[in-house]
Order: structure tokens, then sequence, then C-alpha cells
């Protein structure tokens, strides 16, 4: 950090590797001179991917690193120095139009108001595209043009993406600032305009008035402080915008896991060995850890089949794992996990093994909600016997017409013949002459997935990326069908003490 003036920020994103975990750094922004609020320009675009757990790590360096951030998807987590505030870093992220248009244009402006005691002034200009949720990002800043109030700055050539994303008429803010040594540049005024009226290029049109609101408060005869214009032809490069819809929308998991053999032998695939996680475990945290974060409040109920409960020892195909039938509700996948682990020692595991009674659970949950508002994820791990083969085929086949999904992991040596069935994959699934609507199920075999060096963390991965894959144009295709158009962005993450963005 400098001693006699502020600092000069850089931040570094570093994504992390799948099976050894180790941080790989991705780009750095630019850096930012004697400020202690850097705004940066550069952005990162990253492939998302529903089904993997994208970690990702923020430095934000001076002359020595001076606080960490650990970001996955909207949420932000401070690590800092121990004892230390160093401050936030804010996050925002958009998903990208598949727009590959790039622009040329350049701007000058004309009797900009002087802000120098001894001299005009030093004027630049910093670009802002609008936000889904009404906020501005920084998207472009041209360089300082000393000592002039008729400045004409440099061409630039920008994505389209990165001024608007591809919506042409998505609100583009531009303010015009007298650059200063100390950091503390004065505000000379602003104007908004949009790509599709910048791309009216050098014309009448494209004249703007450059307003200072404390100005034009405070003075009857405020006109402007100056005015902008684009000077040149516009050039566009390779043309093609497609907005994709976004739902915001609460993902609702369920956990149901079969119960055959006897948890105290090795040979039982619930064997809790103190030295790894069964597979029942670790198909549950493999695709718990990564559908988690699409739930808005991390409560997941879990229920066991195929087990005799206590005290007297009543056959179950639907109960609570953590024994609260009337709440069986577990806080994220570690509670999902406690639960287990706790059933294990109070349930004796019995067959058979009956799917359609926690299918029907879940749809009774999905079939109240119909303005998709919520949707609704089961998650059934299973070692492959099946018993009520004909009943859960009617009960997927109603369930098809709901905001749900079911995701089947096979764990074990068995055959799996009846769930590559239930899949509908090649076949779409039916009952009794009647078809399912859509494809709702996913099923995959645990032991495709493990590595042959024992890496379980890879095994995990590779399971949730194949498991999850579907699930996205499941969504959709619901909601599109329904004819559901995506809610509004929920409202921007303002940290403790700054003022709410309006």
């Amino acid at each position: 950090m400098d001693t006699f003036s502020k600092s000069d920020p850089i931040c570094v994103l570093y994504t992390q590797g799948i099976g050894n975990k180790e941080w790989r750094e991705f780009g750095r922004t630019e850096v930012i001179e004697n400020t202690l609020n850097p705004e940066f320009v550069r952005k990162f675009i990253l492939d998302y991917f529903f089904e993997e757990r994208q970690n990702l790590r923020f430095d934000l360096r001076m002359e020595k690193p001076l606080y960490i951030n650990e970001w996955r998807l909207c949420f932000v987590f401070n690590r800092g120095i121990p004892g230390k505030k160093c401050g936030n870093i804010i996050v925002k992220a958009e998903e990208m139009g598949n727009c590959r248009e790039s622009v040329m244009m350049q701007f000058c402006g004309n009797k900009l108001d002087k802000k120098d005691f001894f001299g005009k002034s030093d004027p630049f200009l910093v670009f802002y595209r609008s936000n889904e949720d009404g906020t501005f990002t920084i998207c472009h800043k041209t360089e300082v043009v000393k000592n002039t109030l008729n400045p004409v700055w440099q061409a630039f050539k920008i994505p389209v993406r990165a001024l608007c994303n591809g919506d042409y008429d998505r609100t583009i803010k531009i303010e015009c600032y007298d650059w200063e040594r100390d950091g503390s540049h004065d505000f000379i005024g602003e104007f908004s305009t949009s790509y599709r009226e910048l791309s009216r290029g050098q014309s009448q049109f494209n004249v703007y008035e450059v307003i200072n609101p404390k100005k034009k408060g405070k003075k009857k005869k405020y006109l402007n402080s100056g005015t902008v214009n684009t000077t040149s032809p516009f050039y566009i490069w390779l043309c093609c915008s497609i907005i994709v819809p976004c739902y915001y929308c609460p993902i609702i998991y369920h956990y149901c896991t079969c119960f055959p053999g006897n948890p105290a032998q090795p040979t039982s695939l619930h064997y809790m060995s103190p030295y790894q996680m069964n597979a029942y475990a670790m198909a549950l945290k493999a695709v718990g850890e990564i559908i988690q974060d699409y739930d808005s409040d991390k409560m997941f109920p879990a229920l066991g089949f195929g087990a005799k409960l206590p005290p007297d020892g009543r056959v179950s195909h639907e109960f609570a794992l953590n024994g609260n039938p009337q709440n069986p509700y577990c806080a994220g996948i570690d509670g999902v996990m406690e639960a287990y682990y706790q059933s294990l020692k109070s349930v004796c595991l019995y067959g058979p093994t009956n799917f359609s009674p926690v299918i029907n659970h879940v749809a009774r949950y999905a079939a109240s909600v119909n303005d998709g508002s919520q949707y609704f994820v089961l998650l059934i791990i299973t070692d492959g016997v099946i018993s009520d083969m004909a009943q859960t085929k009617e009960s997927i086949v109603n369930a098809s017409c709901l905001p749900m999904s079911i995701i089947i992991v096979g764990v074990g040596p068995a055959e799996f013949d009846a769930m590559i069935e239930l899949d509908g994959d090649e076949v779409r699934i039916s009952s009794r002459g009647r078809y399912a609507e859509r494809d709702i199920v996913q099923f995959v075999p645990f032991r495709d997935y493990i590595d042959r060096t024992g890496n379980h963390i890879l095994s995990m991965a590779r399971l949730a990326k194949d498991v999850l894959a579907e699930i996205p144009d499941q969504f959709l295709s619901y909601m599109r069908t329904r004819g559901i158009k995506p809610l509004p962005a929920p409202p921007p993450y303002t940290p403790p003490g700054y003022p709410t963005q309006i």
C-alpha cells in the first residue's frame, strides 16, 4: 500500500480445478492508480455450467495482496486480513447474449466546463452499461485529453455485448470528468444514449448535452456543461444477437434413499467406514453441493424408503430421515448428511423398494405451484432393485406435467435395466396408454464415474456433471410450455454500510 497517496489496485481472478483443487490464474483487470474505490473496466467472460461447482477467487492486490475474496454464483465472502477490515469487493454477473458484434466509434467534446484553476480541463469519458437490475457497470474509459475544453478522444473498438449485452435499446450512460492527479476527478456532467442511437453515426441526432444535475438544480439559467458528439462513421463487425431469458425461482431439492443391507457390515452399500464416505453419501454430497445453491433457504426435506421404523417395526416407504414426520427439513446438505447417518443407527433396513410413494410425495408439493415461482428436484439414490415398477411409471407420467424433475443415481453392482426404462431418453415413458408430457427423469449409474486412481473428489464431480446436465432443459421446457415469463431480477447486493442503489 502507498505511504503518501492512496493505492493502485488490480484484481486477479483465479479458477479452481475439479480434481486437484488447484487455483489457476484466469485473468487480470487493469491497474487503477491512486484510489480506494476502483471500478475496473476489464471484464472476465467465463463459460457457465449449471452442473458443475465453479469456484472463483478474486485477489485484490496493491504492492502486496490486500485481501482475498472467494465467490460462487452471486455470493460474496470476505476472508480479509484477520482483525482488519479491508473493505468489500462487489461482483456483478450477467448472462451474456450470443452477440459477436464489435463497433468502432469516436467522440469529441465542445465547450465543456472549465474545472482547473490555472488551466482549462483534462476531460475523459466513462461509459456504463445498464444491468438487468437497474444498476450500472463500467464498460469503457477513454484516455485523458489534457488542457482543453474541446477534446477529441481517440477512436476505440468495443464489443457490443460489453456496451449493452446485445440489447440495442438498453441504456448506456456516459459520464464526463476532469482528471485530477490525486484520483478525485471532478464531475463535469453526464448523458444517456443507446446502441441503436449511437449506430446512427455522425449526425445531428448524436449531439448530446452534457448535464450536471447539481448545477441544473441550483441555477435557473443553466443549459448544459458542454456537448459531446460522435465524430466518425460507425463501423460494425459480425452481426448476431440473441438474448437468453433468465428465470429467477428457487429450486426445491428433495432427497430420498433406499436402505438395503446391514450398514454395520462392510459389504453393505450403507457401510459407514471411518476412512471414506460410502457410495450413497458420495452421490448425495456430489449432487447436493451443486444444486443447494439454487435453493432460496437451503432447507431440504430428506426421506428414506425401505425400512422398519422404531418403536413398533412398521415398514415404511416414505419416512423422514431426521425422525420428524411433521418437519422433515434439514439445514443444507450437511444437515441431510447428518440425518442420513443418524437414521442408519435407528431404523432397520427392510424391503421391498418402492419409488412411487416418494415421487407422489414431491408431486403433491409441485402440484400446488403453477405460477413458475418454484421448481422441484427429487434426488433418488438406490441400489437398482425396484418393486413397484408399474406404479412408479404411472407416478412419473402424472408428474411430467408438474414443475419437477427426478434424478436417480444407481449405486452398487446391480443391473439397472429398470432405471434405464424410467429415464425415457430413447423411448418416452408411458403408463396405461398415456405418455409422459415431457422427459423429467435422468438416471446415471455411479460406478461409471468412479475414478480408477481413487480420487473421490473427481468421481463426485464427474457424477454431478452428468446427473444434472438435463435439469436446465427440463426446467426451461416446463416454463416455456406454460408460457411463464422470466421474473424480474432480484435486487442488487449492497454491502453493509453502503447506500442502497436505486
